[in-house]
């Protein structure tokens, strides 16, 4: 089905167009793919291969040019420096909260620092320690903590890092009484996936053959393995892989397994991959060394989505079946059957279940109308539901660390309002102040900002939400610049929440943000999902031009004026719509996209998308993922918009490569005279923790997009 041939020939592009010329040269090579017995040209296959001198330097190349263009941009500076002054402003960042041992763990951010630290209180009332500092483990290196996981006890607690926002970690054992860690230390490990024994002596983790994410092997065959405290790495148990038990789990899949402190009588097994529907063994508990006998929890035909909760042999997950909104089914590990479960909460026409979280005697349900959050409380004992009546509407964020109580944490946020935290008794139905987090405060500015929700007629007649954030007062004269973002992919909802790195554009610039919440999405159900997957993923590209179209149509903004900014899945959708409709755009930002899709299989754990986006291997699936791919669109002699690809250099889920082919592609294509730049950071992966990386990476995209809308406070300076 696939052949590959691959003949170097050296071009070095000239071109009549004067901004061309000043691009780094690119060579281009006789290299093609065969798929269904048609040739596929790949003339910048050379740029894969990431470890080769010439593809170094010309990334390189490209870096160095980028960035003399960029910092020439006026208030590029002053932006950064917005951000730091909301960071300054606005409460510490507070995640993985969890509780063990009468002890809550949790990483907190505070204003001004670069990165997280780990941090434990005894009790909720209890004097907050500082337990590890990543910043000053290991001197010249900028660490981040990926993950927290304390024993059972609350002794000793699982902490693993990575470095540069590569997202592969080391696992070490830090000792909380002594602040210490123990000798043990794992390299490599991505996913995480850890759990303790119920002895406090050893641990699950996730395992793979190789660092390297430029290999193929970096996702191929991972494990999860159990190791003993004080024992050999080399001696760790296989726990759970395709190799212990052949046929539970595919090669490029992730085996996640190990104990869950609510159900102590079996192990629990997932198969991680970017289907919607989840795949989970169980088996009753033995010794680790033991061969288990794994059986069927859920599997794709079940229709079980999002979430499960596993209370003893009670079950409760989120269910697509039969339910375009989702529902909440009860089975029991006794004899699970979902065709037979119980429905806990029927299907609500008017609002999607996002979630469901757990603490002592309710389960805390999460629904959204598209725009805010119900919650609605379950009974355990006395099945009876009833509505949590939130202190302000938003978007809210409901955890339990402690599930043996009733306390729980709700953070409500919106697209003008940043997060702001409460203490909930779920027995009492009463909020009070966070004890980990003051209420928000933010610079005057923004309290001018307002939203307008509207709907877009899509090119089928479908009609697709767009939210608006702008000044109040704005006058809709076509002249505002405008900056719009999509993702639409995996069923991932864009819900509102207070983006920190755009509305000092909004704020301070008088740009107005869009957010179109296109097909691919879950902002109305799984229908909307599917709408925008493999062969129907031209709707997601599609519904971001009509929102275009509308917001020109409708004088917010003109051609000229109007950005678009897409990362990862997001940044697929974007390059395809800005190569069919490049006329609507006067700059993209495609932020660690992937625009080259018919080589996605190639790329490390590029298999496990399939479910998503298709597979070349299937005849009409590979129809679908030919539209969707970018760079084959690519026209020579096309006036396509200013583009700035942007790439991690650490990157474990898009290499850099994908940007680097489209920047190539059209650097040499283009026929306008707006630029084409690859951005390379070097510092950077997928994303990463440290804000002055971070700052400095979207001052940069936004300062490029601003100056290439004609924004008269980021024009380039002038030179002495």
């Amino acid at each position: 089905m696939r052949l590959s041939s691959v003949f170097v020939i050296m071009i070095l592009f000239t071109t009549s167009s004067k901004s061309q010329s000043e691009y780094p040269l690119t060579k281009t090579v006789d290299s093609s793919d065969t798929y269904w017995g048609k040739i596929y040209m790949d003339p910048y296959r050379w740029l894969e291969n990431v470890k080769a001198p010439e593809v170094i330097d010309w990334y390189k190349a490209q870096a160095e040019y980028t960035n003399s263009i960029i910092s020439k941009i006026d208030n590029r500076d002053k932006l950064i420096e917005r951000y730091r002054e909301l960071d300054a402003v606005l409460p510490p960042k507070v995640e993985d909260r969890c509780y063990e041992g009468g002890r809550y763990f949790y990483k907190k951010a505070n204003p001004g620092e670069k990165v997280a630290k780990l941090y434990y209180r005894e009790g909720l009332n209890g004097q907050e320690v500082m337990l590890f500092d990543p910043a000053n483990h290991i001197a010249g290196k900028t660490l981040s903590i990926q993950g927290i996981k304390p024993s059972y006890d609350g002794k000793k607690i699982l902490v693993w890092y990575s470095e540069n926002g590569a997202e592969v970690s080391t696992i070490k054992v830090l000792d909380v009484d002594k602040k210490e860690f123990l000798a043990d230390t794992i390299f490599p490990s991505w996913q995480g996936g850890i759990s303790w024994a119920f002895d406090n002596n050893g641990f699950t983790y996730f395992s793979q053959k190789t660092d390297d994410f430029t290999s193929k092997e970096f996702g191929l065959n991972t494990k999860t393995k159990f190791h003993k405290l004080g024992d050999k790495v080399q001696n760790d148990i296989d726990f759970f892989s395709n190799e212990s038990y052949p046929g539970l789990v595919d090669p490029e899949d992730g085996p996640i397994a190990g104990f869950n402190k609510d159900s102590k009588k079996y192990y629990f097994a997932d198969v991680l991959s970017t289907r919607a529907e989840l795949i989970t063994y169980y088996a009753i508990l033995k010794p680790v060394d033991q061969k288990l006998n794994w059986k069927a929890l859920c599997k794709p035909d079940d229709g079980i989505v999002k979430t499960r909760i596993i209370i003893g042999d009670d079950v409760y997950a989120i269910s697509s079946k039969n339910a375009k909104k989702y529902k909440l089914l009860h089975t029991t590990l006794l004899n699970p059957d979902w065709n037979k479960a119980d429905v806990v909460v029927a299907e609500k026409n008017d609002k999607t279940l996002e979630a469901v979280t757990r603490c002592k005697d309710f389960l805390i349900l999460t629904y959204s109308d598209g725009i805010n959050h119900t919650l609605l409380k379950y009974d355990l004992k006395n099945k009876a539901i009833s509505e949590i009546k939130l202190p302000i509407s938003g978007v809210t964020d409901v955890s339990c660390p402690d599930n043996s109580s009733n306390q729980c944490i709700i953070a409500i946020t919106s697209w003008i309002r940043p997060s702001t935290e409460y203490m909930f008794d779920a027995r009492s139905n009463s909020f009070s102040p966070s004890l980990f987090r003051n209420p928000p405060v933010v610079p005057k500015e923004y309290e001018d900002l307002t939203v307008e929700e509207v709907s877009v007629k899509g090119h089928d007649g479908e009609m697709i939400p767009l939210s608006l954030i702008y000044k109040k007062g704005l006058k809709k004269n076509g002249q505002n610049v405008c900056l719009m973002e999509g993702y639409g992919a995996y069923g991932i909802s864009f819900t509102p929440n207070f983006n920190k790195k755009q509305l000092p554009l909004a704020a301070y610039y008088d740009v107005i943000i869009a957010v179109a919440h296109i097909r691919g999405g879950g902002e109305k159900g799984e229908d909307w999902h599917k709408a925008g997957m493999k062969t129907n993923k031209p709707n997601s590209w599609k519904d971001l031009n009509s929102c275009a179209d509308y917001l020109i149509k409708n004088s917010f903004t003109s051609a000229d004026k109007l950005a678009s900014t897409g990362s990862s899945a997001g940044g697929l959708m974007l390059s395809r719509a800005i190569t069919e409709r490049p006329e609507l755009y006067a700059a993209a930002i495609c932020n660690v996209a992937v625009p080259n899709i018919l080589r996605i299989e190639s790329m490390q754990s590029g298999g496990a998308n399939a479910p998503e986006f298709g597979s070349v291997k299937d005849s009409t699936e590979f129809k679908g993922i030919v539209e969707m791919d970018a760079l084959y669109h690519v026209k020579k002699g096309v006036s396509y918009p200013a583009v700035i690809c942007v790439g991690g250099w650490n990157d474990p889920r898009v290499p850099i490569w994908q940007g680097g082919k489209f920047a190539a592609a059209l650097q040499i294509a283009t026929v306008s005279s707006k630029p084409v730049l690859m951005k390379v950071n070097y510092d950077n992966g997928h994303s990463t923790e440290d804000k002055d990386v971070t700052f400095r990476n979207f001052a940069d995209q936004f300062a490029f997009a601003m100056w290439q809308c004609g924004h008269p406070d980021f024009k380039i300076k002038k030179t002495q």
